[in-house]
């Protein structure tokens, strides 16, 4: 093996890197756009309406909305939330659920994916977004 073989295998895996990571990035930004408009027309409302129907059923909750996501908090604890974030550590940008509930001086974290692996953000729906809600919910507000 030659030293100019292995730098032209080092160069071309360089170069394929750098496709890789261009087409990530791109991928990325088209789901950030993609994701504040579901973020903004289909997931506020919808966390809004069970926010309400929960207070209905006698379970203080508040809506937070730091940047990029929306944070369904109880209020009587601010360690017991469920965060809607985009995910996109994965090859297909998604939005995921980050849920945390305390018990006692234990707190437990878990994550959901909102829809089918594979669907565009685009696609979801708000059925998609109330159905994962409401998979978490109790155990978030029932004690």
């Amino acid at each position: 093996m030659e030293v100019s073989d292995v730098r032209r295998r080092l160069q071309q895996e360089l170069e394929r890197g750098r496709v890789a990571h261009a087409e990530r990035r791109a991928r990325n930004d088209a789901a950030a756009r993609s994701y504040a408009d579901f973020l903004s027309r289909t997931a506020t409302p919808v966390f809004r309406m069970l926010i309400t129907a929960l207070k209905a059923e006698g379970f203080g909750c508040s809506l937070f909305t730091p940047a990029a996501s929306l944070r369904l908090a109880s209020d009587r604890s601010g360690d017991d939330y469920i965060e809607l974030v985009l995910d996109s550590e994965g090859d297909l940008p998604r939005p995921k659920l980050h849920i945390s509930r305390t018990r006692g001086r234990q707190t437990l974290e878990s994550e959901r994916m909102i829809g089918e692996p594979g669907r565009a953000i685009g696609e979801l729906t708000d059925e998609d977004v109330l159905e994962a809600l409401l998979a978490e919910i109790s155990a978030l507000v029932v004690r």
